[in-house]
């Protein structure tokens, strides 16, 4: 291998994979889908081969699965994988909050109270799926400031994982305002400076989903037993 040659711009197989994941993480691609490769290869006219090696990315991240004599499906989240994944996330995202308290200046803070505007303004106007992407940004950013390069990695990982419920907890009935008082909550701690009552709170935000996401999943499994024994007597 000759170490001199220049080096490449981004190859094909990045920017399809790049791709890709944002459609994983906007449910273009739904959780359990089946990834239609003939389909992509002919809407984004490009070889298989590109396509095969991007899918092999996520695979590796742990967004797709590829299936022996099958082809790829979309990574979903179990109701274990979610009870085993929030707490850790919650720890983590505990300490970026604490690490970002001590951390951030007034100008940081302030950038802060930007990004928690917008999310008030899309609780006050119900937009689920704005105060989701809101959401995201806000968070991404705490851990930013926390400049923590191990826990930023770390974090970084895991939240891909949650990003595959797309904020589906905010569904649960009063989830998104019960959300923002959080928030606020939050962004007090931040604004005083006190650091222990910032991670407190931010791991309890998390936790908060996951309770928010059990009551959601018991809903909609207690909605389709009926239809399913339905089901069976029709048979």
């Amino acid at each position: 291998m000759d170490l001199t040659e220049p080096l490449r711009p981004t190859s094909l197989h990045e920017e399809v994979a790049a791709r890709l994941r944002t459609m994983v993480f906007e449910r273009q691609l739904q959780p359990g889908e089946w990834i239609d490769e003939m389909a992509l290869v002919e809407q984004w006219h490009i070889s298989r081969t590109p396509l095969r090696e991007a899918l092999k990315v996520l695979a590796a991240e742990g967004l797709v699965t590829l299936v022996p004599r099958r082809g790829c499906q979309v990574a979903e989240l179990s109701e274990d994988d979610a009870a085993d994944l929030f707490p850790v996330m919650a720890l983590l995202e505990g300490r970026c909050a604490y690490e970002a308290t001590r951390k951030a200046t007034a100008a940081d803070i302030d950038e802060l109270q930007t990004l928690h505007a917008a999310l008030e303004d899309c609780a006050a106007r119900g937009d689920t799926d704005g105060y989701y992407r809101h959401n995201h940004v806000f968070h991404s950013r705490v851990q930013a400031l926390a400049a923590n390069r191990w826990l930023d990695r770390t974090t970084g990982d895991l939240r891909r994982f949650i990003r595959l419920l797309r904020g589906r907890q905010l569904a649960w009935p009063g989830r998104m305002q019960a959300s923002i008082a959080e928030h606020r909550a939050l962004m007090q701690a931040l604004v005083a400076r006190d650091a222990a009552q910032a991670e407190r709170l931010m791991h309890d935000h998390l936790m908060a989903q996951l309770q928010a996401l059990k009551a959601l999943r018991q809903r909609e499994a207690r909605s389709a037993t009926p239809a399913e024994e339905s089901d069976v007597h029709a048979r």
